[in-house]
């Protein structure tokens, strides 16, 4: 119990393990919609986009956060249009983005002499998080939770069947810039605590682990946030103690949360299946000879 408290003295990790809550209980609500839409990589893409906006804005001395957004959904707005104004399939539109915007970004830092620390954006920095940024962010997930909440009904349908939606006349033209809205969001409030390379994982990785336990998708939602609160409290605590970077630490074990459900998970875990558990039945059954 020592161990659990002693690194609440400090106030720096005070700060890391609030934000850790929150981003961690924020991101697996968004993701669930991702995966169910088979839009995962869309977390990345739009993450990697925000890179020119940084870039500029710290040129401008402007919000950094203002730039990062108006570049997030610019580079979704992009894969809309290609999708809209093409043959180009979602996969290779978002592909073309994601290496366009990004080789941009580090265009960007060399040409306009910024001194954006690289390493602090890509890969995160948890451990200087401000009393600001906490507040920032806690603003930003009950924003996002609401509009989630009020539309739960609407986002369901437009996430399942989007011609279905169309067709009873939801406006899903809104809905795709609303849903763009909310992971460009989600990603800038996450981005300090895990960087926009490993922000995928949190966005994705606690809401694959419980689409492999459950059905429903608000069963989805609840579950994946309390794992990615817990994956990002340990992720946190790890890096006090054995001095390992705190981004790459709550992906990791976001990874390997995702691999227990899908060796042991009872419905769909590879080692659960009637054929395997017959196996290891069989297996064991067999006499050994002395």
């Amino acid at each position: 119990m020592t161990g659990l408290l002693e690194p609440l003295n400090y106030e720096f990790m005070r700060h890391a393990i609030a934000i850790g809550v929150i981003v961690g209980a924020l991101c697996p609500v968004v993701g669930s919609y991702l995966i169910v839409q088979r839009m995962a990589l869309l977390g990345d893409v739009i993450a990697h986009s925000v890179m020119p906006g940084l870039s500029i804005s710290l040129f401008l001395g402007t919000d950094l956060m203002l730039g990062a957004f108006l570049s997030g959904i610019l580079g979704a707005m992009t894969i809309a249009l290609i999708r809209s104004q093409s043959r180009v399939k979602v996969d290779s539109a978002m592909a073309l983005t994601f290496s366009s915007y990004f080789a941009l970004g580090i265009l960007l830092i060399t040409v306009l002499g910024n001194r954006l620390e690289l390493e602090n954006f890509l890969f995160g920095d948890i451990l200087s998080i401000a009393l600001t940024d906490i507040y920032r962010t806690l603003a930003i997930a009950v924003g996002i939770l609401c509009v989630i909440l009020l539309f739960y009904k609407e986002l369901l349908f437009y996430a399942f069947d989007r011609t279905g939606a169309q067709a009873v006349g939801l406006p899903v033209n809104a809905i795709y810039m609303g849903f763009m809205v909310m992971i460009t969001l989600t990603i800038i409030a996450s981005m300090q605590a895990v960087g926009v390379i490993l922000v995928i994982a949190l966005l994705v990785g606690p809401a694959l682990t419980a689409y492999l336990l459950v059905r429903e998708l608000h069963h989805i939602m609840l579950l994946g946030a309390g794992l990615g609160m817990v994956a990002s409290v340990t992720g946190v605590y790890l890096s006090y103690y054995y001095n390992v970077p705190s981004g790459p630490a709550i992906a990791l074990i976001t990874s390997g949360l995702f691999l227990v459900a899908l060796l042991f998970s009872p419905s769909q875990g590879i080692l659960t299946r009637p054929a395997m558990v017959r196996r290891f039945t069989q297996f064991w059954s067999v006499p050994r000879q002395p």
